[in-house]
């Protein structure tokens, strides 16, 4: 997935009302915004990278079906983050009681929060440096948790508030405890070529 940023800045600064508005307008085409306002502009992802969001995010549900701990969503849904963006992670949990204090007027739109827990998954064509600032974002905004997968380089990097990015090579597995009890994720099959 190629992502193209555009910094409005010279000419206007993209609040969340305009960015909604510009998303309702445009439900084609896949829009970002950071916390500085900038539009980010996402293209649709490639087959093998589709195939592995699937696959990672039909784990998450089965997961929290099981659990009843919270609500999954998919790349589709674009959160109003606390630290002023508008992200879509490809993986995202929400913790029910934080989920639930929602109206049911801000569960429909943009939820207005963080979620507890993200997944990013690198794609060949990603800058890897520019998920890295999307992570960062995520934990200046609330995040608990956060993964970003990088098949490419065969690591995953671990995101938890005031700690150091863990750096895993090549695990075979990955343990959600304590934000996701419970959640043993199998990755070996990220590291191994498709077949």
């Amino acid at each position: 997935m190629t992502a193209f940023t555009i910094d409005l800045s010279p000419i206007a600064r993209l609040n969340h009302s305009q960015f909604e508005r510009l998303c309702a307008a445009n439900p084609d085409i896949k829009f970002e915004r950071t916390a500085t306002g900038a539009l980010v502009i996402m293209s649709p992802t490639g087959g093998e990278t589709g195939r592995s969001n699937a696959e990672l995010s039909a784990d998450f549900v089965t997961w929290n079906r099981r659990t009843q701990l919270g609500v999954v969503f998919d790349s589709s849904t674009c959160f109003k983050l606390p630290g002023g963006g508008d992200r879509s992670p490809d993986v995202a949990w929400v913790e029910k009681s934080r989920w639930e204090t929602l109206t049911p007027e801000q569960q429909r739109k943009f939820p207005p929060l963080c979620p507890d827990f993200v997944l990013e998954l690198v794609s060949p064509s990603d800058n890897v440096n520019t998920v890295r600032a999307k992570m960062q974002e995520y934990l200046d905004s609330g995040l608990r948790l956060g993964w970003l997968i990088d098949p490419p380089t065969q690591q995953v990097e671990i995101y938890r508030p005031d700690q150091p990015v863990d750096v895993l090579a090549a695990p075979d597995e990955l343990n959600g405890d304590p934000v996701l009890p419970g959640l043993v994720l199998s990755v070996a099959w990220l590291w191994r070529s498709p077949s």
